[in-house]
Formats: structure tokens, C-alpha cells, sequence
């Protein structure tokens, strides 16, 4: 199987935020990862509803939406609503996380849970079975244009071993500081879809590094 490829909106132009989805619609990225923030739980605010709840109009790919807010579960129906397929909550913000996952899943989505660079994998062993991804967050979340936290390469490892341990089907999705080098060394410690922004939207040929991080 090819690397999933997700380009995360958050460093798109917001000025001509059109050209660039039409740019992804061409490309071989495989989803839109949607990272939306309200400056509580992390120390910046991003896009809301009202732009994500138009996206499904202007694109059929898979869209992953990240909350990298307080109280996630407040917002599922409002997710489901964007056409998302993955809802993404933090494991440091979610009191009762099983119950979290299962209304997603009720919803229609996918269920994945997104993990602080300090928050360790062994902490998902007794929800990992009722996943269907796990992001892992190799900077600390908030800003784009972060450099690469290099323990991730471990924790991607100690996931995969999770995920064989328990025979669960939950992909190994990785946000941060992802490039060519740093993309190489996640697909082969055992990630599955690697979240790129700022590498891909500052780029001359953004199309070109899509399918290049997509053969890794």
C-alpha cells in the first residue's frame, strides 16, 4: 500500500483558499487533514465550521478533521456535518474517551484519537482495538512550520507493535514537521499517513512533492 498522503489545510492561502483545493483535486493527495483550534487547549486559533462546512462542496477527497480543541464531543455532530470521514480528539482533552469514540463511530465516522509529543503510546492499550487511526503529533500542536521531534520515530514503532498485539486495523497517522527525510524515516518505522502543510503549500510544485512523499 502507497503512503496516505494528507495535506493539512493550515498552511493553505486563505486568500485564495479555491485554488488551492482545486491544486489538491488535481494531485495525488489522498485526503485533507482540517486542523481546527480554538486557542484554549492549544495557543492559536484556526479556520471553523463555516469554512470547513464548504469544503465537501468543492472536493471529493477524504477529509480528516482534527480537533485540536477543549470538550471535542460538544462537536461531533458539527463534524459530521463537514462530510468528514476521520474525527480526530486528543486523548489529553477527552474525560471519557470510549464513550467519545463509540458517539463517532454513531455518527458515521471514523474514530481516531491524537496523541501529545509527551503523551505516551501505552496509554491507548485499552482503546486502541476500537480505533480506527491514531495520529501521533511530532510537534507539539498549535503552529505550523514546526521542526520534527525525533521521538517520534519510537513512538510510531511502539504503536505498530501496539496495534499487531491487539490485532487492531487502526492506521499510524503522523502531523509535524513532515518532509521527504522525515517522511522516509516514518514510513518505515510503520506510519501509514503522514500530514504535510507547510512543505507542501510553500512549495514551487506542491503536486510534485505530494507524489513524491506518496512513494515513500
Amino acid at each position: 500500500m502507497s503512503t496516505i498522503v494528507a495535506p493539512s489545510l493550515l498552511s493553505a492561502n486563505f486568500l485564495n483558499l479555491e485554488k488551492d483545493i482545486e491544486m489538491l483535486n488535481r494531485s495525488e493527495a489522498d485526503w485533507i487533514h482540517l486542523d481546527i483550534m480554538d486557542g484554549v487547549f492549544v495557543p492559536n486559533i484556526s479556520f471553523g465550521f463555516a469554512v470547513t462546512n464548504l469544503l465537501k462542496k468543492i472536493t471529493n477527497k477524504t477529509l480528516d478533521t482534527h480537533l485540536m480543541i477543549v470538550q471535542p464531543e460538544k462537536f461531533i455532530n458539527e463534524v459530521k456535518e463537514t462530510g468528514s470521514t476521520y474525527m480526530n480528539v486528543h486523548y489529553e482533552t477527552t474525560t471519557h474517551l470510549h464513550r467519545v469514540v463509540q458517539e463517532i463511530r454513531n455518527h458515521g465516522m471514523k474514530p481516531a484519537v491524537t496523541l501529545n509529543p509527551h503523551t505516551p503510546v501505552s496509554l491507548l492499550e485499552d482503546i486502541i482495538s476500537d480505533l480506527d487511526m491514531v495520529l501521533l503529533m511530532s510537534v507539539n500542536p498549535g503552529y505550523g512550520g514546526q521542526k520534527f521531534i525525533m521521538n517520534t520515530l519510537k513512538k510510531v514503532s511502539q504503536l505498530k507493535e501496539l496495534i499487531l498485539q491487539r490485532n487492531s486495523t487502526a492506521l499510524i497517522e503522523v502531523d509535524g514537521g513532515v518532509n521527504l527525510e522525515t517522511g522516509k524515516m516514518l514510513v518505515d518505522a510503520g506510519a501509514d499517513v503522514l500530514v504535510a502543510g507547510s512543505f507542501i503549500f510553500s512549495s514551487d510544485n506542491p503536486e510534485e512533492l505530494i507524489k513524491e512523499l506518496k512513494a515513500l
